[in-house]
């Protein structure tokens, strides 16, 4: 059986047939009331095989997103660490014991990372691509899998960050982000996520670029210079373009040339004023180690 240490966290909505599934196969490795079922306004049978199983249940009387119900189950969970699942039956309950490994060998969170053959669509694997190629940029370090829900964290450094993650569905996305700006160490296990149970509830296109917005708002909070910086350089790199074209053409510089450099200065300036807030706002965090 897993530690008593460890806390488990399943969102749930309308899950009914793949928590059927996952859990007589946890229930070989957690005892019931290791894990904590939060039903998120549930219109099915979710809550009824809850109970079967004996495991702790909250409620919701509203659907009120899969972060918020991540963070329900985290203000309830008693253990030391938190594990976080789908109730899908996507992961499995035999990769436990692997996080609890991983995370045995410093990491304050390790992620379960899924192979190229875990993902549903080729649409959705090249976006996680996407996604993670920017949350490396934006971090300074490799993120394998920025979206997995299947992750093993210590509870106290989860619930540092827990005013920052949203109701929806990319509270994976904000928790990587801000573990690696606290220099909390992230370790990823490679998975295989089988296929899920039912009818997933994410919009591929609404939440895809939710993803991103967020990823971009994270980032700045990190790293604001590696987003503004860029910005800065474009601008000033076209304003000296179309100054050269026009001192070649016309031996002017235009007003054009001018508002791209004064661009380019003043969002460098607002990178360097949000750097500044930035490392005052993570100063006590710092200093406490």
């Amino acid at each position: 059986m897993i530690r008593e240490s460890v806390s488990l966290v399943i969102p749930a909505k309308n899950e009914a047939a793949g928590l059927q599934r996952l859990l007589p196969r946890l229930l070989e490795h957690v005892r019931a009331e290791q894990i904590h079922l939060v039903d998120d306004g549930s219109t099915d049978a979710t809550a009824q095989v809850a109970r079967q199983h004996g495991v702790r249940l909250i409620s919701h009387p509203y659907s009120m997103g899969n972060g918020a119900a991540i963070k329900s189950g985290a203000r309830h969970a008693t253990g030391e660490l938190l594990l976080f699942m789908d109730a899908d039956g996507q992961h499995d309950p035999a990769d436990i014991p692997r996080l609890l490994e991983k995370l045995d060998e410093g990491y304050d969170m390790v992620v379960g990372a899924r192979d190229a053959h875990s993902q549903a669509s080729w649409g959705r694997g090249l976006a996680n691509r996407l996604y993670n190629r920017i949350a490396s940029y934006m971090t300074g370090q490799r993120v394998d899998d920025l979206t997995s829900g299947f992750r093993l964290v210590r509870a106290r450094r989860f619930r540092e960050f827990m005013h920052l993650l949203p109701n929806g569905f990319s509270y994976p996305t904000t928790s990587t982000m801000a573990f690696f700006r606290a220099g909390y160490p992230v370790g990823y296990l490679p998975i295989h996520a089988a296929a899920r149970v039912g009818k997933s509830h994410i919009r591929p296109l609404h939440d895809g670029l939710r993803f991103l917005l967020i990823i971009f708002k994270v980032g700045t909070l990190s790293s604001p210079l590696k987003l503004f910086a860029p910005l800065a350089i474009a601008h000033f790199m076209l304003g000296a373009g179309y100054y050269l074209f026009t001192f070649l053409t016309q031996h002017r510089l235009s007003n054009m040339s001018v508002f791209m450099f004064t661009a380019a200065v003043t969002i460098f300036l607002i990178g360097l004023v949000s750097e500044q807030i930035t490392q005052l706002l993570y100063q006590p965090r710092e200093r406490d180690g």
